[in-house]
């Protein structure tokens, strides 16, 4: 492999794997714990869970989300966490669709965010192919 080649996928990588962890982080800690914005309950809402308030299951979402974000980052050497990203991201439209479709026509939307996600994820993940474990 070219250095420089396997240099730029290791930019590339580190880039990818920095903003998907980003926006995970971002999303559970902004609109969930500080924000509590009213379209996230709305959506906390629509899943129907009884065992649990609407705000502590806000609560237990965005603590959730900040979880992972921190375990992608932790993970940085396991190229398939961004696989797993992938899916996450396609099951969250899905549910979306389900349980919040008006979401889906939204000035700032699931579909939008899910899909850069996923691509980022798999931009990051072609570009991790070439970069040793140790790079990574």
């Amino acid at each position: 492999m070219v250095p420089s080649f396997t240099s730029q996928n290791s930019r590339i990588y580190a880039l990818c794997r920095c903003m998907v962890a980003f926006v995970w982080i971002y999303h559970g800690l902004v609109p969930k714990l500080i924000f509590q914005h009213e379209d996230e309950v709305t959506i906390i809402n629509g899943l129907g869970t009884e065992f649990l308030d609407t705000m502590t299951t806000l609560s237990v979402v965005g603590w959730g989300e900040i979880a992972f974000g921190v375990f992608f980052l932790l993970t940085w050497r396991i190229r398939h966490m961004l696989l797993l990203n992938m899916v996450i991201m396609v099951g969250a439209l899905a549910n979306i669709a389900v349980t919040a479709p008006q979401y889906l026509i939204a000035a700032f939307n699931p579909v939008t965010l899910n899909l850069l996600m996923i691509t980022l994820s798999l931009i990051g993940f072609i570009a991790g192919r070439d970069v040793s474990s140790a790079e990574r």
